[in-house]
């Protein structure tokens, strides 16, 4: 999908480079001429009472009249804000005969159909939760923080758009503990409003550099086993298939959707990756269900999803309509390099907003310039964070495990502010 676009040209059209705009005093992404196709009017992920303050109830009043200082965020520090980008969605999903999908090419009865989803997706950050104590009883106190957000996705695959994810949860960072024997880990915790929540628990690093990223396969398994159970609608080129859609020709030919992307999805990421330069990387790796030493987390479904209550204590059975067994997910916070055009600028005219080119159609930032002193045309070189991530969810139904796998690249939704450092 084109950079922040919410529509897909033909496989044809070009696009031109991004020509610089001048900018109000206060500038907002909200509009058309400052930022093509930013999503319009977002708004805070939660509505918080600007006097709330997470703290602990005490048996007197605090002497000192103010909160405890919270624990640090950690690599949570980074999430602030509002963040806009754009991705790609995998998922099997079930098909039933009492209301069976209709396709452009008629096929056969299947059991499924494979969506796949050209995305547009904003990710909106609220103010710290501040110092939420846990109470234990084999260990003392221990003191978490966090920061709740809202992860709105929706498909571009073709216009108008569709809404097909929305997620309100919460990031939560917990310190060391000695009950059990863990190091400091961080949560995500979400709610999904088809009937699914996730409580998902791993651990951080950071490193200089770009992060690795590994592949991954979104062919179904025989449930329980390691076992691969490939389709038709997996081969790009095969048109007469239960997949939405159907004619993956004008993807193929633009390059949104390939045959590599549809075997790895993993390989928008490194496509974003290649024309840019990363200074270095946060790497948040979560699960529902963590390797060791780590324990914890899960998934819950509603009983619609379950099928029936014995799918609770065995999802490997039969008979479910739709279960999530289980969530893994990594972030990449990045610290991103990118060299910005800039024309001719007097001091006292309005400040401009302005974009790195994009010629793999990858989300890029856009930059506030305001040099205090007067410049010819000239290249820069700016930073600026990007939050990555590939998130990888199974579902169990008709005996199967189908990999649904979501991969999106995010850049700030507002004007990051060129330093007058730049100018020296």
């Amino acid at each position: 999908m084109p950079s922040s676009s919410k529509s897909r040209p033909p496989a044809d059209a070009q696009e031109a480079p991004d020509s610089p705009t001048i900018a109000p005093d206060s500038p907002s992404i909200d509009s058309e001429s400052s930022h093509t196709g930013a999503p319009p009017h977002l708004v805070p992920a939660t509505s918080i009472p600007e006097e709330f303050q997470f703290d602990e109830v005490r048996p007197a009043p605090r002497t000192t009249g103010t909160p405890s200082a919270p624990p640090p965020l950690g690599p949570l520090e980074a999430f602030k804000g509002d963040w806009e980008g754009s991705g790609f969605n995998t998922i099997f999903r079930p098909d039933n005969p009492e209301t069976p999908t209709k396709f452009p090419i008629e096929v056969g009865p299947s059991d499924n159909v494979l969506e796949l989803n050209l995305t547009s997706e904003t990710l909106s950050f609220s103010k710290e939760l501040g110092n939420v104590p846990n109470r234990g009883m084999v260990q003392g106190d221990v003191f978490l923080n966090g920061v709740p957000y809202t992860q709105a996705i929706e498909d571009v695959t073709r216009m108008p758009s569709t809404g097909i994810h929305l997620e309100p949860g919460l990031w939560v960072i917990v310190p060391p503990t000695t009950v059990p024997a863990l190091g400091q880990t961080l949560v995500r915790m979400a709610s999904i409003p088809h009937g699914t929540t996730i409580c998902a628990q791993g651990t951080f690093k950071t490193f200089a550099g770009a992060p690795t990223i590994p592949p991954v396969d979104i062919t179904p398994l025989i449930a329980g086993t390691t076992q691969k159970i490939p389709f038709p609608s997996q081969t790009a080129t095969n048109e007469e298939t239960p997949r939405i859609p159907q004619n993956l020709t004008p993807f193929m030919s633009d390059g949104s959707i390939t045959q590599a992307i549809l075997s790895d999805p993993n390989t928008v990421l490194r496509n974003h990756n290649a024309s840019v330069y990363i200074i270095s990387t946060t790497e948040i790796s979560i699960a529902t269900s963590p390797a060791a030493p780590l324990f914890g987390g899960g998934t819950d479904n509603i009983a619609f999803l379950l099928g029936h209550s014995g799918a609770i204590t065995n999802p490997n059975v039969p008979g479910q309509n739709a279960q999530t067994i289980q969530m893994s997910a990594t972030f990449w916070i990045e610290q991103v390099q990118y060299t910005l055009p800039v024309p001719a600028y007097k001091p006292g005219q309005p400040p401009l907003t302005l974009k790195p080119e994009s010629p793999d159609g990858q989300p890029v930032p856009t930059f506030l310039v305001r040099p205090h002193i007067e410049i010819e045309k000239r290249e820069i070189t700016v930073t600026a964070p990007r939050i990555q991530y590939s998130q990888k969810v199974e579902l169990n139904f008709n005996g199967l495990t189908w990999p649904h796998v979501s991969v999106a690249s995010l850049v700030p939704a507002v004007p990051q502010a060129v330093p007058l450092t730049a100018w020296e």
